[in-house]
């Protein structure tokens, strides 16, 4: 790589491998048509990406964010959760069957004898060769 360049970049982003992430990150971001902020020069795209940090047209902050951003596979988002319905009290205390009108919601207690038993009483799946 350009030796300037990176030394260059050394005050903005302190450890050397982390540079080489952001700058690398950078690089597949312009490869991939994201537009430059620096003058290309016929540089290729690591020297591109390493001078846009070196002159601080990009904030290495923002660039590792996109960077842990880009490597999730799962994104986890808050939303609101769906309000139940208010169940009258007698049910709540008493937890015996109870159907709701709306959704014909039943709720049951079951001892822990009667759980073990079905779960005994359960066939496991068998096994295919398609697998």
């Amino acid at each position: 790589m350009a030796r300037v360049t990176v030394e260059d970049c050394i005050d903005k982003v302190d450890n050397r491998f982390e540079l080489v992430l952001l700058a690398s990150h950078r690089a597949r971001l312009i490869s991939q048509g994201a537009a430059i902020t620096v003058p290309r020069d016929n540089d290729k795209n690591p020297v591109v990406a390493l001078r846009e940090i070196a002159d601080e047209m990009l904030a290495p902050e923002d660039l590792k964010e996109d960077l842990i951003h880009s490597l999730q596979k799962h994104v986890e988002v808050d939303e609101p959760e769906a309000e139940a319905p208010e169940l009258p009290e007698q049910a709540v205390t008493e937890g015996v069957e109870m159907v709701a009108d709306e959704d014909n919601v039943t709720f049951d207690r079951m001892s822990e004898e009667e759980l073990l038993a079905g779960i005994e009483g359960l066939v496991a799946p068998e096994k295919s060769d398609d697998f």
